[in-house]
């Protein structure tokens, strides 16, 4: 487990967003790539644990143009949706 409270915390939050689906999502994304993410990188995760998940839900899915604020190679990779195993 990672020592630095600052992730922790925000593993913690991206595993317990009320709904098994937001979960994966944001837990899945966090768990692939959080731990080599840079200070900006992590700042900009804060601030999308704070949208509403049907919000971030729509905006992956496309249903919904995603906030110029969250566009970029971050959002991108959340796009992909490649980090959430599919059981078979």
């Amino acid at each position: 487990m990672d020592d630095n409270p600052r992730r922790r915390r925000l593993q913690f939050r991206a595993w317990h967003r009320g709904t098994k689906e937001a979960d994966l999502m944001m837990g899945g994304f966090f768990d692939r790539y959080g731990a080599g993410w840079s200070e900006d990188e992590i700042a900009w995760f804060e601030v999308l644990l704070e949208e509403q998940d049907v919000d971030i839900m729509a905006w992956v899915l496309g249903t919904q143009s995603i906030p110029e604020r969250f566009q970029g190679p971050m959002m991108d990779a959340f796009c992909k949706l490649d980090f959430i195993p599919i059981a078979e």
